[in-house]
């Protein structure tokens, strides 16, 4: 089970002040030290918290995987094609949201999706579609052109009661044996934290769990390297 850690809120602490610190590509070096087998960043619309400063730096710098979250738009294909993360991981975006709502929903946007997708693919990205546990979207996202997945885990995570929260477990790991049939490489993430971690690493088909907030929180109290090590040892379990 590898761990892409995402420095997003590392941004967003700097950018609540407008100031110069902290630094998103210090803290993802740092955790690439720590063990981290990649870094994610979104690079939202309203420029929230990661700036194209900070792609840019951070294409220049890590040695792992640079994963970029984008909205399927014109702006942002034209960023990746010029930044060429290794891979791309299309996400739904709203201007009005705190955090991502849910996956993205390819039926009924399969055209425009597969266009999009190839016009990545022929830049030499590899691209991701960040979706829900639901299996008719996952087969839309074999459709549309994409070898890798991002389950959401979102509603997992959010679950309070434990029935509720085995129900969308079931889910998820039933999606992830559904995506891995297709042969999709499979991923997962949001809202996944050191107290919830361990039932998804157990789900044999995905490869590769996706953590942000959860690292970074916990970073504020222990720094941004201890931070890593305990995710990685919950993940080596």
């Amino acid at each position: 089970m590898r761990l892409a850690v995402n420095v997003d809120h590392i941004a967003t602490i700097r950018q609540a002040r407008k100031a110069s610190e902290p630094e998103p590509v210090l803290a993802a070096l740092l955790a690439e030290q720590a063990g981290a087998h990649g870094i994610v960043c979104h690079l939202r619309g309203d420029r929230r918290h990661i700036q194209e400063r900070d792609l840019k730096l951070l294409r220049e710098t890590i040695k792992t995987k640079l994963n970029l979250e984008m909205a399927a738009t014109e702006e942002m294909f034209n960023i990746a094609r010029k930044v060429r993360p290794d891979v791309v991981s299309l996400v739904p975006e709203t201007p009005d949201e705190v955090t991502t709502q849910g996956g993205l929903k390819v039926l009924g946007q399969e055209k425009q999706l597969a266009n999009f997708i190839q016009k990545l693919k022929k830049a030499g990205i590899r691209v991701s579609i960040f979706v829900d546990p639901d299996e008719h979207q996952i087969a839309a996202c074999r459709q549309v052109g994409v070898d890798l997945i991002e389950i959401n885990t979102g509603r997992y995570a959010e679950a309070i009661k434990e029935k509720e929260r085995e129900k969308h477990l079931e889910e998820i790991r039933q999606a992830a044996a559904f995506a891995h049939k297709l042969g999709l490489e499979v991923h997962a993430g949001h809202g996944l934290d050191y107290h919830n971690v361990q039932p998804i690493v157990e789900i044999r088909e995905i490869s590769e769990l996706s953590i942000g907030f959860a690292i970074v929180a916990r970073a504020a109290i222990v720094g941004i390297s201890q931070a890593v090590r305990e995710m990685l040892a919950l993940l080596e379990r």
